[in-house]
């Protein structure tokens, strides 16, 4: 069966070939403004990276309860370090998600105002080598969405490097999240309701069996499975908002597996990719004209986020 979801290949774009860069921009821009989703091979994860990853990932998860609590961090809307079950749910539902997460935050290079702004990484003391995997897995990510940005930029008839410089040090988040196996007729609680990111884009590991769930244009759910060595990437609320719809940010829901997989625990680890809170969303103008009228306010990135972290219960007014 073909997949719903386009695939493309982060090297085209990257080679100094001409064709094969237009191929690239014109691939992932349809793409994105039909599915608003698309499977990517040639980022700059390597597999020794991924596995050492879900490896230090499986090992916090199973660290006893009271020990992971100690890196539940109060105050700072679970943006850094460990949340617990059932404490985020999607935006109108009140049922808490059945899972478990760690987030890692950006490491801040020379820029004194944004350490202060954005909360330190926290560091687990009882695994080694947790926090640096965790970095570096960051690292590559952040460089993948930069190149995946640059190629949507030209799509969108800007400068290539538009997004550079309001990525940079943004606010972005690697989230590991541990769906444990379910123990008992779920009430309703899918592995996480049907939701819209906030973020501009979306970079997801650990697509690769069922699950995923995104909403077609006839309003159809459709499975989004990647290969083995594919990230699957989508447009979240921000990129959508800065052009007017013309990328669509797609609703998306992961269900809970067959009851023969009840028994067994799932790993997957989103990145979403954040500009610093400074940057405009304001409708591209390119984006608007007689037939898209402009659909959205003017906000900064950090308004919209604050706005949506309050819709998700994560943060009180």
């Amino acid at each position: 069966m073909m997949s719903a979801i386009p695939s493309v290949n982060l090297e085209d774009y990257i080679s100094n070939d001409k064709n094969r860069k237009e191929k690239f921009i014109k691939e992932i821009g349809s793409a994105f403004e039909n599915i608003g989703f698309v499977a990517l091979s040639g980022h700059f994860l390597s597999q020794q990276l991924v596995d050492d990853l879900y490896s230090e990932i499986k090992q916090f998860f199973n660290l006893p309860q009271e020990i992971k609590d100690k890196y539940e961090i109060p105050g700072i809307g679970g943006q850094r370090g460990y949340t617990s079950f059932g404490k985020e749910h999607a935006k109108g539902r009140k049922d808490g998600d059945l899972k478990e997460f760690w987030h890692f935050g950006q490491y801040v290079e020379n820029n004194p105002r944004l350490e202060k702004e954005y909360p330190p990484n926290v560091e687990v003391q009882e695994l080694v080598h947790f926090n640096a995997v965790g970095k570096e897995t960051y690292k590559m990510l952040e460089k993948t969405a930069k190149f995946v940005l640059r190629a949507l930029a030209l799509h969108l008839e800007l400068d290539e490097t538009y997004f550079d410089d309001f990525i940079k040090n943004g606010n972005s988040i690697l989230r590991p999240i541990h769906y444990p196996p379910i123990q008992h007729e779920p009430k309703n609680a899918v592995r996480a309701a049907a939701h819209g990111d906030i973020n501009l884009i979306t970079l997801l590991m650990g697509a690769h069996g069922k699950g995923l769930q995104v909403k077609n244009h006839a309003g159809e759910w459709v499975d989004a499975i990647a290969r083995p060595d594919q990230l699957m990437i989508n447009v979240g609320d921000m990129l959508s908002r800065l052009t007017n719809n013309k990328l669509k940010s797609t609703i998306h829901q992961v269900v809970n597996p067959p009851k023969e997989l009840w028994g067994t625990s799932r790993y997957s680890v989103p990145f979403f990719m954040h500009p610093i809170s400074e940057m405009p969303l304001n409708c591209l103008e390119k984006c608007v004209d007689k037939e898209h009228p402009k659909q959205f306010g003017d906000i900064t990135a950090g308004e919209f986020l604050h706005e949506r972290l309050i819709d998700l219960g994560l943060i009180t007014k």
